[in-house]
C-alpha cells in the first residue's frame, strides 16, 4: 500500500514538475523582494536598531512612541497622508475611469494616440517630473505661474509656491493626479474595449436609454476585475507617494511638514536619523493601512 502511494506521488510530481519549474523563478523573486523584506520590517519594528549595533528587542515601545509621543506623526504626517490619499486615490481613480470611457468612444488611431499621451506622464521619473513642475511653480519672477500673475497685476511680488505650507499640498495633489494615468488606467481602457457590444444592444431593448445608465448597469458590472485592479493600484500609489513633496520642495522634511507623508517619515527616521526599528514600525502601520483599503476595494468590486 505504501509503495503504491509513493508511486502515485512520484507520478503526480513528475506531472506537475514543469508547472513548479515555471513558478519557481517568480516564487524566488517574491520571497527575496517582498516576503523577506516585509517579515524583516515586522521583526525590526520590535527592536531598537541603528544600523551599526545589533538590534535590541524593545517590545511594543516603537508603536507606543508612534501613537503617543510622535507629535510630528500625529499632527502632520498622518493627517497629510489621509488627506492626500483620499483626494488622490479616489480622484485619480474616477479621473482614470472617465478618461478611459471617453477614449473607448474614439476610433482606434486617435484612441491609441491619446492613450499614449495620457499614459506617458506616469512613465516619467519623479525627479524629472519635479523639474518640469518646479519651472512652472518657481518662486522667482521667472517662474511661469508667477510671471503670468505678475503680468496681469494679480500679485505684487512673486509667491514662493513650493516653500509655502499654504500651497505645497495642493500642488502635490495636482502633480500626482497629472501623473496618475498608469497601468490602472490602461486596464480600465482594455476592460471597456473588451465588453461585448451586444450587451449594450440588449440593454437598449430592456430600457437602458442613456449613457449614464449604460455605465451603471452594463459597463461597470462587466469590468469588475479591471475596476478592482485599478482601485488597488490607485490605493497603493496614493499611500506610497512621498518623493513628490520632497522633490518639489527640495527638502526632507518638507517646509513646516506641510507635505510630509508617511513615506517621508519612514525615510526621515530610517535614512537620516538611522532609527531603523522605529522606521520599520511606521512602515508596518503604512502596510496595515494599505491592506485595510485594499480589503475595502475587494469587497466593493468582488464578483457576486
Amino acid at each position: 500500500m505504501q509503495t503504491e502511494w509513493r508511486s502515485q506521488l512520484s507520478r503526480q510530481w513528475r506531472k506537475e514538475a514543469s508547472a513548479y519549474g515555471f513558478i519557481a523563478p517568480y516564487a524566488v523573486l517574491f520571497a527575496i523582494f517582498i516576503a523577506i523584506p516585509v517579515l524583516a520590517a515586522f521583526l525590526l519594528s520590535f527592536t531598537f536598531f541603528d544600523s551599526i549595533q545589533p538590534p535590541q528587542f524593545n517590545g511594543l515601545l516603537n508603536y507606543i512612541v508612534l501613537l503617543t509621543q510622535d507629535d510630528i506623526f500625529m499632527r502632520y504626517v498622518l493627517p497629510n497622508t489621509i488627506q492626500f490619499a483620499v483626494l488622490v486615490g479616489p480622484g485619480g481613480y474616477v479621473l482614470a475611469f472617465l478618461l478611459a470611457w471617453m477614449l473607448a468612444q474614439l476610433p482606434r488611431t486617435p484612441r491609441t494616440i491619446f492613450a499614449l499621451i495620457l499614459y506617458s506622464p506616469s512613465m516619467t521619473g519623479g525627479v524629472a517630473m519635479a523639474v518640469v513642475w518646479q519651472t512652472l511653480f518657481s518662486g522667482d519672477q521667472n517662474g511661469y505661474l508667477n510671471s503670468f500673475l505678475l503680468s496681469l497685476n494679480l500679485i505684487q511680488a512673486p509667491i514662493q509656491w513650493l516653500q509655502s505650507p499654504e500651497y505645497l499640498m495642493t500642488i502635490m495633489i495636482i502633480v500626482t493626479l497629472w501623473s496618475s494615468m498608469g497601468v490602472g488606467f490602461l486596464a480600465m481602457l482594455a476592460g471597456m474595449l473588451d465588453i461585448n457590444p451586444e450587451l449594450y444592444e440588449a440593454g437598449a431593448l430592456d430600457g437602458v436609454s442613456s449613457r449614464w445608465q449604460e455605465i451603471i448597469y452594463i459597463t461597470i458590472p462587466s469590468m469588475k476585475p479591471q475596476m478592482l485592479f485599478g482601485a488597488v493600484m490607485a490605493i497603493v500609489g496614493a499611500f506610497q507617494a512621498g518623493t513628490i513633496g520632497v522633490a518639489l520642495s527640495g527638502s526632507n522634511p518638507t517646509p513646516q511638514y506641510a507635505g510630509q507623508l508617511i513615506v517621508n517619515h519612514i525615510e526621515d527616521y530610517g535614512f537620516l536619523r538611522y532609527e531603523m526599528g522605529y522606521a520599520a514600525a511606521v512602515s508596518v502601520v503604512l502596510l496595515l493601512m494599505v491592506l485595510l483599503f485594499n480589503r475595502l476595494a475587494n469587497r466593493l468590486f468582488r464578483e457576486d
